[in-house]
């Protein structure tokens, strides 16, 4: 019998830290089965300390105080990995997969955290290659996992409908065209050409945006906003976390929802959770 799956995605800006401003009265209520995280920010040991009760796989940054993904779950994940396809340079503590067996299926889950980049500079270099990895792991994760979600921080807005203050951006990191480029391809039919919006030219790869087929074309919701000024105040934000899934996934989905806090002290981290139901299972 199918059940509900419910997936929560979260940049946690420090897990500590989140624990200490009120991660966990969200959790209670929150009734999440699959927790993953990004910009985690800790040793295994402190993130342990940090989730009691859940079983957990991550991925540390080599450097301390940096990056770091984990997938937390109240059942445990058969397997999980932590190398992308292709080398990326260094990619410690930005991506981890979990396969989950739940009622006869398989669901496999990522945690990415995309670099920032910035433009012009080698940190941009390093997100070309990241991103380029990325590319090649969905290719492959999409042609032989029916079940497959990718969630996460992926610091790239895909469309003007993304960040409220666009214009502004276009020439920013996080917005570039080439960017965005990679996300039309990620999201455009399965081996149909994809022209980007740079212009360039790709395979689509048929995931769908859980957010963007949720909302349809609206702006937002936003996910992260800035500390500068009142952009919280004003919702001045950028929609930079996703639910990616796979066709077949896509159309299990039954609720979305971005948790956007009640007020600016509030929040326990600078990103809101984004939060997705689905139905799996035989």
């Amino acid at each position: 019998m199918p059940r509900r799956v419910r997936i929560a995605s979260v940049n946690v800006n420090g897990v500590r830290a989140a624990a200490r401003k009120g991660m966990h009265p969200w959790l209670e209520t929150a009734d999440v089965d699959i927790l993953t995280l990004q910009e985690v920010r800790a040793s295994a040991a402190d993130l342990a300390a940090a989730l009691p009760g859940w079983t957990i796989v991550g991925d540390e940054a080599l450097a301390k105080g940096r990056a770091g993904v984990a997938i937390a779950s109240r059942t445990g994940s058969r397997e999980s990995r932590t190398v992308l396809d292709v080398d990326a340079g260094d990619t410690s503590g930005r991506w981890i997969e979990a396969d989950f067996d739940i009622d006869g299926e398989r669901l496999a889950v990522i945690s990415a955290y995309v670099p920032t980049g910035e433009a012009d500079t080698p940190k941009q270099d390093a997100k070309w290659q990241f991103l380029d990895a990325m590319t090649a792991r969905m290719s492959r994760l999409g042609a032989e996992t029916p079940l497959g979600l990718l969630t996460g921080d992926l610091n790239v807005g895909h469309r003007e409908l993304d960040i409220r203050n666009w214009k502004g951006n276009i020439k920013k990191a996080g917005f570039l065209p080439r960017e965005r480029a990679y996300f039309d391809r990620f999201v455009g039919p399965a081996g149909e050409t994809v022209v980007g919006v740079d212009g360039s030219e790709g395979p689509g790869l048929g995931w769908v945006d859980i957010g963007r087929r949720f909302h349809g074309e609206v702006d937002g919701p936003y996910t992260w906003w800035s500390s500068r000024g009142k952009a919280f105040d004003t919702d001045t934000g950028w929609r930079i976390d996703y639910h990616l899934a796979t066709a077949g996934l896509a159309e299990r989905l039954t609720d979305y929802r971005v948790v956007r806090a009640p007020s600016w002290d509030t929040r326990w981290s600078d990103h809101a959770p984004v939060v997705a139901d689905y139905t799996i299972g035989s």
